[in-house]
């Protein structure tokens, strides 16, 4: 997934991550160079979604404008990192 905004200096990996972990995910989460946040999750489709719809939102400080989606099959990883 990608999401634009104002999401980077707000918080969105860290909070991401933590979402992210308490949902049993797996996966990366990473800033871009044009000011997008960049991520990849791995588990069940229902915690993905949720994840999702967090990401949607963002956090308190920051503001989403936009959020890209592509569905992709599993890597294996078996835990979630901030890049």
């Amino acid at each position: 997934m990608r999401v634009t905004g104002r999401v980077q200096g707000v918080g969105f990996r860290y909070l991401a991550a933590k979402r992210a972990r308490s949902l049993r995910l797996a996966g990366w989460i990473r800033n871009e160079r044009d000011g997008s946040v960049s991520a990849a999750f791995e588990g069940s489709r229902e915690a993905v979604e949720s994840m999702l719809a967090w990401c949607r939102r963002g956090p308190a400080g920051g503001s989403v404008n936009g959020l890209e989606v592509s569905w992709e099959g599993p890597t294996g990883a078996s835990s979630f990192e901030i890049r």
